[in-house]
């Protein structure tokens, strides 16, 4: 069933109208000619007969009598061939339809007496209109395949090759994508279809690319009619681009708040000139793509300032430092941050006769606020270590500065003085709220020290008991937070990993390096947890080191596992000088 529009008809016969039998269901006579559809007849033998005046308007050059192949389109004269092969149109058969012109028609056929009678119906608007919305749907596709890719990149250079190379896919033949300038040098993309995408950095001159100067600073895009193809710089065309460059758009690629770089797009003189609904869809592309490219800077540039925010919060790396041996281990208490409200720091002494002062703080809560306190404990006490001789001093020095300050948290530290000296290692340890450090001695006894203290920001002020201790070679100085021993876990998944725990696998680390007590309490602490929530967990370990300058002992060479000396100077037993 189908309409009649005002559409040319072309008939082809081989006999005249007058000679079709009535109930072939058109008029007899001159009212045929006038018909507004083309309507032509032909033969069984395939050629053309008559046409009405709508027909030679579609038709001008159509001789009558001449074979229909010579005369139409073939689409046309295929469908012929097959109408008269089937005898019949037939019903439900696909109505042939194809271009004549600039215009598309359906050609519907009618079989009287074995000649054929065809009527074109013009069906130009439906098919432009279809066009315009398959056109209009694959953009829409291209567009939304467009956000999806970029924005699952936040890498710079990876978002401009992207959009360079699904520019050069979609939108031309290839694609220059130019990032702003850092100072007089300038990122540029090349993309050809279906080649490799090139990267590099060039000193470039604007001025040979019409409008890319405005682009860059985010003006409307130059119209391609307006681009001379063939002023187009060599710098401006992607190696391997093949022939001379027939059409050229630039336009900008606008960011958030300020623009994201600019595009070039180009294609070839054998290709066809972008048309205006062409440099739309270009426009929303570039849009697309600014706003991913400035998305990714975004995140860059936030990036850099937290990774170099990041460094005063991170653990450091320690180290022998005067001859004495150095270990931590963090954890932060979910797995993707790397800073929290644990921590530790080493500040050495300006020579071996100088005391390194050893911190380790435990801050109430977690995460990134509590590790901004971290920081700001970590450089007050680095401000008063002139005052280390005393830690209660700091300790109080440290709680009023606290208490000023608009934080509504408290910490708990652990201070420790250390000194080598005649191959022993003396220690003077102040807690402050926290757990007493463990000494691990070469025998295999682990001990606690005897020190205690309040919390530091809390209250008004801070008491703390200051102990001294000795390390012999091989002996270790544990500190630890308590996401240590309060580390849930175990075969239930509910017990805590506690302080009997920690002591017994220290025990076993008598005699080990720092860095091996370190690695052995958060092993047996991460096998506990398995995938269980926790706590920051800190720990750190100062060692005495069994090797040393060799000294002569009972007249044989000692590595310095013997102590020559007491802390006080005295002899040790067994041992001279």
């Amino acid at each position: 069933m189908w309409c009649a529009p005002c559409v040319p008809v072309f008939v082809t016969a081989s006999h005249s109208f007058s000679a079709l039998p009535s109930e072939a269901g058109l008029d007899i006579g001159p009212a045929w000619t006038d018909a507004p559809y083309p309507v032509l007849v032909t033969d069984r033998h395939g050629r053309l007969g008559r046409l009405n005046d709508a027909a030679r308007q579609v038709l001008p050059d159509a001789v009558s009598g001449a074979r229909l192949s010579e005369q139409v389109p073939a689409w046309l004269a295929d469908a012929h061939r097959r109408v008269l092969a089937a005898h019949s149109p037939g019903t439900g058969t696909k109505v042939p339809y194809g271009a004549i012109g600039d215009r598309f028609f359906e050609a519907h056929p009618t079989v009287i007496e074995g000649d054929v009678v065809w009527w074109l119906v013009d069906d130009t608007d439906r098919r432009l209109a279809e066009r315009a919305l398959s056109d209009a749907r694959r953009r829409s596709a291209v567009l939304s395949e467009t956000s999806s890719t970029l924005l699952s990149t936040l890498n710079v250079p990876r978002c401009m090759e992207v959009a360079a190379a699904m520019a050069a896919e979609h939108l031309a033949e290839a694609a220059v994508l130019i990032a702003p300038p850092r100072g007089r040098r300038f990122s540029l993309t090349y993309a050809c279809r279906g080649g490799p995408v090139v990267q590099t950095t060039r000193q470039v001159d604007l001025a040979g690319v019409p409008g890319l100067r405005e682009a860059l600073q985010g003006f409307p895009p130059v119209p391609a009619r307006w681009i001379n193809p063939a002023d187009i710089p060599d710098w401006a065309v992607p190696d391997g681009f093949a022939g001379p460059v027939g059409s050229v758009i630039v336009t900008p690629l606008p960011g958030h708040g300020v623009p994201a770089g600019a595009l070039i797009l180009l294609r070839s003189s054998t290709e066809q000139a972008f048309t205006e609904g062409e440099e739309i869809f270009a426009r929303l592309f570039a849009a697309r793509a600014g706003a991913a490219l400035s998305a990714a800077r975004l995140y860059t540039e936030q990036a850099t300032i937290t990774a170099t925010l990041m460094q005063d919060l991170l653990p450091p790396a320690l180290r022998t430092v005067h001859g004495v041996e150095y270990a931590g281990g963090y954890r932060s208490s979910a797995d993707h941050e790397r800073v929290g409200g644990d921590f530790y720091d080493v500040h050495p002494g300006a020579g071996p006769d100088e005391e390194t002062l050893v911190v380790l703080g435990d801050v109430a809560g977690k995460g990134l606020n509590a590790a901004v306190l971290t920081g700001k404990i970590r450089n007050t006490l680095h401000a008063l270590l002139p005052l280390a001789d005393d830690h209660e001093h700091i300790l109080n020095l440290l709680n009023s500065a606290l208490l000023t300050s608009h934080h509504a948290r408290f910490a708990t530290l652990t201070l420790a003085s250390v000194r080598r000296r005649d191959g022993r290692v003396r220690l003077r340890l102040t807690s402050a709220g926290h757990m007493p450090p463990l000494i691990v001695r070469a025998d295999g006894s682990v001990e606690e020290a005897e020190t205690r203290g309040t919390l530091v920001g809390a209250l008004p002020t801070v008491t703390a008991r200051t102990v001294e201790t000795d390390l012999a070679p091989g002996e270790t100085c544990l500190l630890y937070t308590d996401g240590i021993t309060e580390a849930r876990g175990g075969p239930l998944g509910d017990d805590l990993f506690g302080e009997d725990r920690l002591k017994r696998a220290l025990a076993e680390c008598a005699g080990l390096p720092a860095e091996a007590v370190v690695e052995r309490v958060q092993m047996l602490v991460s096998q506990w947890l398995g995938s269980g929530r926790h706590d920051d967990m800190a720990v750190m370990a100062v060692t005495a080191p069994r090797t040393g300058a060799p000294s002569v002992v009972d007249g044989q060479a000692d590595d310095g596992r013997a102590d020559d000396r007491q802390a006080d100077g005295g002899p040790v037993e067994g041992t001279t000088r």
